[in-house]
């Protein structure tokens, strides 16, 4: 799901939690929301899917090269855990080309699975134990992901060269878009545009506060100019890089801890990690 810019905002409120350490290669975090007001909620691209209970139907919530708009009613809370970018094919038991963006309801994937914890879910009455139903959900899937592609995730999130990132995880650059195409739903370069992306996300709080410039930024990141990023923003979010900044002015900011997308990062004794 669309990871709210700040946490607490008119009435909405969005926390992230951190997975059990037995999920943490697999699970980039838990979360739940809780929506002050009807309306349509922008999905930014990450690669990343989502097991969503909105106290109805459990969804996989997938967005990779487009912004997505979900519809949420007012008073609606949400619980969810976000498998991380690269893990989703293997813990769905699906390609991600065959799941189309947006939202699928995970019992055309897991048939009675899903079905029975829907039901537990309708009974679990407070969101930690319907996250923790989500965590035991995917703890009993018995596929891993390819450590080759999480490795070739996180490299991308700061480089563009596929050449390079196949040679680190010892695959050809064929075998590398191949792979990534079956994990995440795109290849090296459109899979490092998202990454960028996400990166210029957790860059809106100082930007917000005035304290940097979106051209300095656009350099930071490796865009060729302040152009360059404006593109880019306008095709993965619909909106330009001033128009995200005055969002968070106004609405939301990232959550300072976080730090430049560890959300979807490998764990630090990952030993993908490059």
């Amino acid at each position: 799901m669309g990871i709210p810019l700040r946490p607490v905002a008119a009435g909405s409120v969005y926390r992230e939690v951190a997975p059990p350490p037995a999920l943490a290669d697999v699970l980039a975090c838990g979360w739940h929301g809780h929506t002050g007001w009807a309306r349509p909620l922008r999905v930014l691209p990450d690669g990343c899917a989502d097991l969503v209970w909105d106290g109805d139907a459990l969804t996989v919530v997938v967005t990779v090269g487009a912004p997505l708009w979900l519809w949420v009613p007012a008073s609606s809370s949400r619980v969810g855990v976000r498998l991380r970018c690269g893990a989703a094919a293997a813990i769905l038991g699906t390609p991600m080309p065959e799941l189309p963006a947006g939202e699928v309801r995970l019992s055309e994937l897991w048939g009675a699975d899903a079905r029975r914890a829907e039901e537990v879910l309708a009974e679990t009455a407070d969101p930690d134990g319907r996250r923790e139903v989500l965590e035991r959900l995917v703890a009993r899937r018995s596929a891993a992901p390819d450590r080759r592609v999480l490795a070739a995730v996180h490299a991308l999130g700061v480089t563009a060269r596929g050449a390079e990132v196949a040679e680190a995880v010892g695959v050809s650059e064929r075998a590398l878009r191949r792979h990534l195409v079956h994990a995440v739903g795109a290849g090296p370069r459109q899979l490092h545009r998202v990454r960028r992306f996400q990166r210029f996300l957790r860059r809106l709080d100082p930007l917000a506060a005035r304290r940097t410039s979106l051209a300095g930024v656009a350099a930071d990141l490796g865009y060729a100019d302040q152009s360059h990023l404006g593109r880019e923003c306008r095709r993965l979010s619909g909106s330009s890089p001033a128009a995200l900044v005055r969002v968070a002015e106004k609405f939301q900011t990232a959550p300072a801890a976080r730090g430049d997308d560890h959300g979807h990062d490998l764990p630090r004794h990952h030993p993908g990690a490059l």
